[in-house]
């Protein structure tokens, strides 16, 4: 906070890899991630010297920063997707059994292949548990929208995730 070189180093380098993974989640390109991470920090490394005042909270602040990041990243690139709910086909069926099978890191690309706009919501709504009010404030979405991205984001997890057991078990 006092702009010290050597402490912010080791800011960077104790939570660049976590941060990275989050940057990850929300950009479909590994470089975009990188520029969304070096954005960040610039971020956090001026806001420490000028307004931070969240004792305590500084990982989940840090976070919420990137989040930030990359969803402003995306906006710049006017790759949003926006659907009405009554244009969604209803699959209810969802087989936990498909899910297990998974490793993380294949079912990360598989979120990461999802167009951005179902991607966004889908981290935002399953992995940092934003409600869809917070999401639709954050992405300039309605929460219809966001309730409808995130629908069509597990529809489509669910159709990657048959096709890869499908063919696994030769059923393709």
């Amino acid at each position: 906070m006092k702009g010290d070189r050597l402490c912010q180093r080791k800011l960077v380098e104790l939570f660049s890899p976590m941060l990275f993974t989050v940057a990850r989640r929300y950009c479909g390109q590994m470089q975009d991630a990188q520029d969304v991470l070096q954005d960040s920090f610039v971020k956090i490394l001026n806001a420490l010297q000028t307004n931070y005042s969240e004792e305590g909270k500084l990982e989940a602040w840090m976070r919420t920063v990137v989040i930030t990041t990359a969803l402003n990243h995306l906006n710049s690139r006017k790759r949003k997707f926006e659907t009405a709910v009554e244009d969604i086909p209803f699959d209810a069926g969802n087989s936990p059994e498909v899910y297990a099978q998974l490793g993380a890191e294949q079912l990360l690309k598989l979120v990461e292949s999802l167009p951005d706009g179902y991607r966004e919501v889908f981290n935002l709504a399953v992995i940092e548990n934003y409600s869809h009010r917070e999401i639709s404030e954050l992405m300039g979405i309605s929460e219809g929208t966001s309730r409808s991205q995130l629908m069509r984001a597990r529809q489509l997890l669910q159709k990657m995730i048959e096709r890869i057991e499908n063919y696994a078990y030769g059923n393709e």
